[in-house]
């Protein structure tokens, strides 16, 4: 009721193993990685993807090298470094491709994710364990697929892979047809939203200018730190085509109010990336492009916790003394609260 939409779905991927929903690509890639007798398993992530490429790997007796840059989230940082990750980190995005590409051609090391310019998918064997999320979905729903299924968009592996499971469920005869794909993602930030993202990310001008290809787009800083590459693929695209999809760029000012009202009135505490598709579908509520009634699925990609940091929703947690006194001045002068009204509606 809150966004405007009767039948909205959250697809809360945080209950994953490692706290996101890559953990569906690393479980099949790493087990390729074990059939075709590989060693060593690589990536470039920012985290999520690094930290469930490293867990699998350590479970099955393989190594990983993740290349990162130096501006991830120490909590993610973290985390691949407990699973055993051999993590380094380079100046720049582009850098860690042409790193990961010199070492895949030199050392045969196994790939998780794209090293190439343009950017093209990473390994089609994670691609199609994202088919899961649809058939998952499918099942979830009674059987049924929704009207409208919304994820968080960067180069679109997620997207791809969960169109083309609806497309097998299509294929079976088990759906009339697939749903109505959005991309949500983020572009170019302006100094008015302090590091929001206004303008168009490179799916949202694709469809608009009607291109072939989807073109880079120079993003600024964003809390969406997970999709925040500038720059997505054909498949992406090509995904959204096939299914009379959309893209909707979304700011940080959205991410963080979306944060803040899951957290407080669903009890789920979400990545500020993974809330691009929720605002994305709110966006187009709005704006009347989807109906009231329509059966939306929100894909969450990962816990917030990820990358608290980001969030903007903790607050500086006051220091009270033990007594009751000090108890009413704390939340009066930090959170504006009257403690004689707590409780009170």
């Amino acid at each position: 009721a809150r966004l405007g939409l009767d039948a909205l779905y959250l697809k809360n991927e945080a209950r994953n193993p490692t706290g996101s929903y890559k953990d569906r690509m690393a479980a099949v890639l790493v087990a390729r990685a074990r059939q075709v007798g590989a060693r060593v398993v690589t990536i470039a992530s920012s985290g999520n993807a690094g930290a469930a490429l490293a867990a699998y790997a350590g479970v099955s007796g393989l190594e990983c090298v993740v290349f990162t840059t130096a501006g991830a989230p120490l909590a993610m940082l973290a985390q691949m470094r407990a699973y055993g990750a051999r993590l380094v980190a380079l100046p720049t995005p582009a850098d860690r491709w042409t790193l990961m590409r010199l070492a895949v051609e030199r050392y045969g090391w196994y790939c998780a994710s794209n090293y190439l310019q343009p950017a093209i998918g990473s390994n089609p064997y994670g691609i199609e364990a994202y088919k899961t999320l649809a058939f998952e979905i499918w099942e979830q729903l009674g059987r049924a697929a929704p009207d409208v299924m919304a994820l968080p968009v960067c180069y679109g592996d997620g997207l791809w892979g969960t169109v083309r499971g609806f497309g097998d469920l299509t294929e079976l005869g088990w759906i009339p047809r697939p749903p109505r794909f959005v991309a949500g993602e983020v572009g170019p930030a302006t100094e008015s939203n302090g590091g929001g993202s206004h303008g168009g990310g490179p799916l949202t001008v694709a469809l608009a200018e009607s291109l072939e290809e989807p073109r880079p787009v120079d993003v600024g800083p964003s809390v969406a730190i997970s999709i925040t590459g500038g720059q997505s693929t054909h498949q992406a695209l090509h995904a959204l085509h096939q299914t009379d999809g959309r893209a909707v760029t979304v700011s940080d000012d959205e991410l963080l109010r979306l944060q803040a009202d899951l957290a407080r009135l669903e009890g789920i505490y979400a990545e500020p990336s993974s809330l691009a598709s929720v605002a994305a579908l709110t966006r187009l509520r709005r704006d009347d492009r989807i109906r009231r009634g329509a059966v939306c699925v929100a894909l969450l990609t990962a816990t917030g916790l990820k990358d608290p940091g980001g969030g903007g929703v903790a607050a500086d947690v006051p220091n009270v003394q033990p007594t009751l006194d000090d108890l009413s001045r704390a939340l009066r002068e930090v959170y504006g609260t009257d403690v004689s009204k707590l409780g009170t509606g």
